[in-house]
């Protein structure tokens, strides 16, 4: 009867959890990974007996050889007794340095020997994993293929466990379970044994496919000689992939591609079909390629007493699924195939509504992905980044506004900020095409409504070990399952995902509570989903390897993701060896050591404090602390980046530190030139194609990178927004000044200031008059240029094809026409962006002009001149900035800092106008003027304290009385500013009396 052989995954009762540090670091053991197994000895094969005689022969010469050649041909190396000082003025000779030489041989040969008895002793005692020889890296590698070898045909080898397929792996396999092998590398013995063991292989499966086929008479319906692997349950954290499953068995992770083609869209036992190689499910059977092996195959049926019936029948009924499906292949698979927590990060399923509500902002970016105009594709395609990046710099330079404007006197330093150039100015905007604020918006208060939702059930948060965005939907991957998630959340694909449709968040309203998982950051893309890891709820250290520069371009990414994005409160960023540079991007969140042992003194010092405060606080961790009444605490996380691979001892130093870090809201990564960290709890690779893998949890996305170009553009953005930054000369100049004489009128006249009116131009059709009217305000805001994907992207937030993009900019060069001399009023500079002839002026270009005149130029040595051009520009203003504009359009004004340049400069203006006429000692032309500015610029204290020192010039004791009652309405619950108070308290001493008495 022909044989099936069905692998079943085990582990060693002596391999350890990947995240572990083994007992030199003190970390409790993880749970194994799989149940051990029984296995029936293979009988050893001629080949098996060749390696063993080699493997005898090459200890022999190396352990008695070695020492035997040095001791007849050289002889003893070093001194009979102890030598003098004249004996280190002595010539060095030939035989100085055979001597030096010897007694290194010597040491190679002991070290080697401990190695050996090492192995001996793990191999014949059946511990499985034997321990670490220190220093002794390559040298324990090839006495534990040597000893492999040699007891290959042993009567002991059934207990050299982790098994014969794993010959050739790294010494430090102590620390990894046996299911880890996809970050072993074989060495030369060990690749010389795998290509004899598959070539011994090869030759079995054809001698069992011919006796099959003899017994079947010719039919190939019964595959005799087909291995089986069936995927047992997760226990601990760790869980199944096709890669490490290939790597066990198959010698090579990248050929789990082969497993997924035999298996894809087959009938699993629970009904389901394997549609995606990351998705599998505990139960499920894998049929594998003819020449897998290894140290944990059985025989099916009859010899694997230990598969029970009901798991040899699963196997023959699927067994007899494989030619129908291999023929049925292009069906496609079931939705069921999702889930089933096989790995510990999986992709969510993918609710593909039949209208789309819910665009991600990476779809708009990927429809224009073909014309990136040479703007930065990494910013282009990071819209979280891209949209914490831009809010942190408007605020940065919102706030150099306001310090400019009430921290000096004139108050202009900061009115104008300078125009990025070169690589800024294209990092600039392309952080404008692909920040997606609404996405950043939506996530902030899903999570925050989460946590206010179950802290009104009175249950704690949930463990997150990532968040998927996935066509405008969230969803929550769970540690563990949590009970029924409150509305509106659904369950997800299983009881460890939560999910939320984009058209449930947008119903949520901001909440005042504490953001739950502010460590969550952007790490890539796997097809339409956006993996964003919690660092912080990690159980271990996230270990990233590769090479330097892509190591580097992503540690950029997450720091300046972490410490910009819009769904966390606060947080401590510690960089350890780089990042020096970023600390602009957020000076209060970032900070910077300069090696490993400041890091593990600092870290060591808040773990202590972080377990003294939880316990004293009576919290299991730092998320009971986030909800419920204890929520004031905040808990915020401490994330620690550290690019360069830290020394054997600061790794296991790190490794303890991290073993309780998840629950005290302490996250680490930690790059690694080998992808080897003791305590990694998760590995990662990033490639040179700026892939991003996980091969133990079965990902593969597209790493999300800030390269150091990009890095060092963002970084001069904020340093020349710094409201700090020393600059060249008291005031700046308005980037485009207008003619202001009568020869200087326009062709083209826009009214910003107050509702939105075209002048000089003829109304376009009313289906492309408003995409005109607010591309020209675009333009007219940015005198500079527009980058046509700019333009594009403020239009079109959600993506538009270039056909339609190039016929609204057709349309849009028509409407403006030309000037008399030809000269089209819509041109393209030198770097490709679109700019408006000077011909073409704003009421906000004019507004500008006036004051810079007045208090920069002709104003300044003529009086009359001065007030003349201050009342001309007060005049102008006639509400806020396109009062009228329509709902929903001009959203990218939310990117600009016009809303607070305008409000300033009509209150300069009002404030220098207001001067002007109280040195003439009319305090009521001053009243009128400070209430004409009040009416844009309503918060702006400076007018208020004018307007009060003007009404008590007035001598109306009654009418000043008045002010200080509508202020003091004015300011609410909080009250008069103390500069206000202090002010009324010197020209009205009694205004506190005066307002009781008037109630």
């Amino acid at each position: 009867m022909p044989r099936r052989r069905t692998s079943s995954s085990s582990s060693s009762t002596g391999s350890t959890s990947g995240s572990t540090t083994g007992t030199t670091t003190g970390a409790a053991a993880a749970p194994r990974n799989r149940t051990p197994q029984p296995v029936r000895i293979r009988r050893r094969s001629f080949g098996d007996f060749v390696k063993a005689f080699f493997a005898f022969l090459a200890l022999a010469v190396l352990l008695v050889g070695v020492p035997g050649a040095l001791a007849t041909q050289i002889g003893w190396p070093l001194p009979d007794g102890v030598p003098s000082f004249d004996w280190l003025q002595q010539e060095i000779t030939v035989q100085t340095f055979l001597n030096i030489l010897t007694v290194i041989v010597w040491l190679a040969w002991a070290q080697f020997t401990a190695c050996v008895l090492v192995e001996m002793k793990a191999a014949l005692s059946g511990v499985g994993v034997p321990g670490r020889v220190p220093g002794a890296g390559p040298s324990q590698l090839l006495a534990r293929q040597l000893v492999a070898a040699l007891l290959l045909v042993g009567a002991t080898a059934a207990s050299f466990t982790p098994g014969l397929s794993q010959l050739g792996n790294s010494y430090d396999a102590n620390q990894k379970p046996t299911v880890a092998a996809a970050q072993a590398t074989p060495g030369l013995f060990a690749q010389q044994q795998e290509q004899a063991s598959g070539a011994a292989a090869a030759l079995a499966e054809q001698a069992s496919h011919a006796a099959a086929h003899a017994d079947a008479g010719g039919s190939t319906a019964q595959q005799g000689d087909t291995k089986f692997y069936r995927i047992q349950p997760p226990e601990g954290r760790h869980h199944d992939s096709l890669w490490e499953i290939a790597q066990r068995h198959l010698g090579d992770g990248r050929r789990y591609k082969e497993i997924f083609e035999l298996n894809k869209d087959r009938v699993q036992p629970d009904g389901s079909k394997l549609s995606e190689a990351s998705l599998i499910r505990p139960g499920w059977i894998m049929e594998m390629p003819g020449d897998a092996r290894g140290g944990d195959l059985v025989e099916m049926p009859d010899a694997a007493p230990n598969v029970s019936p009901d798991v040899q029948q699963q196997i023959s009924d699927y067994a007899l699924t494989g030619d129908h499906a291999q023929g049925a292949g292009a069906q496609g698979g079931s939705g069921h195939a999702h889930g089933g927590g096989a790995t510990q990060v999986s992709v969510p399923e993918q609710r593909r509504p039949a209208h789309d509500t819910g665009h991600q902002q990476a779809t708009a970016v990927g429809a224009e992905s073909d014309s990136s105009f040479g703007l930065p594709e990494a910013l282009l395609t990071a819209p979280l980044l891209a949209a914490g990046l831009l809010g942190a710099l408007g605020r940065r330079r919102r706030q150099a506004l306001w310090q400019s404007a009430f921290g000096s006197v004139g108050g202009r330093r900061g009115m104008e900020p300078p125009t990025p150039t070169g690589d800024a100015q294209d990092v600039q905007d392309a952080l404008l095409v692909g920040a997606d604020p609404e996405g950043v918006r939506l996530l902030d208060r899903s999570l925050r409504g989460l946590a206010a939702s179950l802290a009104e059930e009175s249950r704690a948060l949930p463990v997150v070990y990532a968040a998927w965005l996935s066509n405008g939907d969230l969803h929550l991957q769970l540690a563990q399952p949590a009970g029924k998630p409150p509305a509106p959340w659904q369950q997800g694909q299983d009881q460890t995902f939560w999910m939320l449709s984009r058209t449930d968040a947008e119903r949520y309203e901001d909440v005042d509570t504490a953001a739950p998982y502010p460590g969550l950051v952007s790490l890539g893309t796997m097809d339409d989903s956006r993996l964003l890891l919690n660092l912080e709820a990690v159980p271990g250290i996230v270990s990233l390897s590769g090479r330097e520069a892509d190591r580097a371009a992503v540690f950029a990414s997450v720091a300046a993701e972490l410490a910009t994005n819009g769904w966390s409160d606060r947080m401590t960023i510690t960089l350890v060896g780089f990042g020096e540079d970023l600390t602009p991007l957020a000076p209060n969140r970032i900070r910077h050591l300069e090696d490993v042992e400041a890091l593990v003194e600092t870290m060591e010092a808040e773990t202590r404090q972080r377990r003294g405060a939880l316990g004293a606080a009576g919290h299991d961790s730092v998320l009971t602390g986030r909800t419920g009444p204890a929520q004031h605490t905040r808990w915020a996380p401490h994330l620690v980046l550290l690019a360069a691979q830290p020394s054997a001892e600061d790794a296991v130093k790190l490794a303890e530190l991290a073993a309780d870090a998840g629950r005290l809201g302490i996250g680490y990564l930690v790059g690694s030139e080998t992808g080897d960290l003791p305590g990694a709890a998760w590995e990662m690779e990033i490639t040179a194609q700026g892939k991003l893998l996980a091969r133990l949890l079965g990902l593969e996305l597209d790493a999300q990178l800030l390269p150091a170009a990009q890095q060092r553009a963002v970084v001069e953005l904020f340093v020349e927004a710094d409201p700090e930054r020393e600059t060249d000369g008291p005031a700046s100049t308005p980037p485009f000044l207008v003619d202001i004489s009568e020869q200087g009128r326009p062709a083209v006249y826009a009214r910003l200031v107050g509702p939105y009116e075209i002048i000089g131009l003829d109304n376009p059709d009313g289906e492309r008059s408003a995409l005109l009217h607010e591309a020209l305000a675009l333009l007219l805001l940015h005198r500079e240029g527009v980058h046509p994907r700019v333009l594009s992207s403020a239009l079109w937030p959600r993506g538009v094809t270039d056909d339609v993009r190039s016929a609204l900019l057709d349309r849009l060069h028509d409407w403006l026409g030309t000037d008399p001399d030809g000269t089209p009023r819509l041109a393209t500079d030198g770097s490709g962006r679109l700019t408006l002839a000077k011909t073409v002026v704003s009421d906000l270009d004019v507004l500008r002009s006036l004051y810079h005149e007045a208090t920069q130029g002709r104003g300044v040595d003529s009086r009359a001149v001065r007030g003349r051009l201050l009342t001309d520009a007060l005049v102008l203003v006639r509400g806020p900035l396109l009062a009228d504009r329509p709902e929903g359009r001009y959203r990218w004004l939310t990117h600009e800092i016009v809303d607070a340049q305008l409000p300033l400069l009509v209150a300069d203006t009002g404030l220098a106008l207001c001067e002007f006429h109280m040195e003439k000692d009319r305090a009521e032309k001053a009243i009128e003027a400070l209430q004409a500015a009040l009416r844009t610029a309503p918060a702006d204290e400076r007018l208020w304290h004018e307007l009060l020192r003007a009404t008590h010039a007035t001598g109306d004791t009654d009418r000043l009385t008045a002010l200080a009652t509508d202020l003091i309405g004015r300011s609410g619950a909080r009250g008069l500013p103390p500069r206000t108070e202090a002010l009324l308290d010197e020209l009205l001493p009694t205004w506190r009396d005066a307002i009781a008495a008037v109630g």
